[in-house]
């Protein structure tokens, strides 16, 4: 199972692609976790991001790339994955596509997690509260949602005409998210 979460902050990847990855028992990459993991260990490579997750902005294509290789190989070495977080443009996207076609790990669905900007501010506003994120203030949430409808929002359309987009309505309480985004991916994993 290669599975990829598209959607904006706070429209629940994280708690979505725990669950996936548990259900389907393959490991969850989270692209934010393993950066601000980087930042907080004070590695190269953390101090290369540090601003750009304050600012709310994304982190450059090949910085990213860099940060994920490694735990996409051994991801495909349990199984599979399940992908939070990146691609966050359709350049990262390709870039992805080649990578993984050559580890024999490439996307085999992409779910796309549809939730309204005022809905995703609530969130923010209370994640911000509950976990101390700097990048979940009102002013950096608001510009990560920009920056989402900019650059990310454009793999929904690349992922629909590969034939490989599943939407699912992430306003909807946690639970029923969950439920309907294993009913919709389940198919997937006979296949596998």
């Amino acid at each position: 199972m290669r599975v990829l979460l598209i959607g904006p902050p706070a429209s629940g990847k994280g708690t979505q692609g725990r669950r996936i990855a548990a259900h389907f028992d393959v490991p969850y990459l989270s692209s934010g976790e393993l950066l601000r993991s980087q930042v907080a260990a004070g590695t190269p490579l953390g101090h290369r991001v540090a601003d750009d997750l304050a600012a709310g902005d994304l982190v450059p294509d090949e910085v990213m790339l860099e940060a994920l290789r490694e735990p996409l190989h051994e991801a495909m070495s349990s199984g599979g994955y399940v992908l939070d977080g990146f691609p966050r443009n359709v350049a990262q996207a390709r870039e992805l596509e080649t990578f993984a076609a050559k580890i024999g790990g490439a996307p085999e669905i992409a779910v796309w997690f549809d939730v309204e900007d005022a809905e995703l501010l609530k969130r923010t506003r209370s994640r911000a509260l509950a976990e101390g994120r700097v990048d979940d203030v009102d002013k950096v949430a608001r510009h990560r949602i920009d920056v989402y409808a900019a650059a990310t929002a454009p793999l929904v359309d690349h992922y629909r005409a590969q034939g490989l987009l599943i939407r699912v309505d992430a306003a909807k309480p946690v639970d029923a998210v969950t439920g309907a985004v294993l009913a919709a991916l389940e198919p997937f994993a006979k296949l596998a």
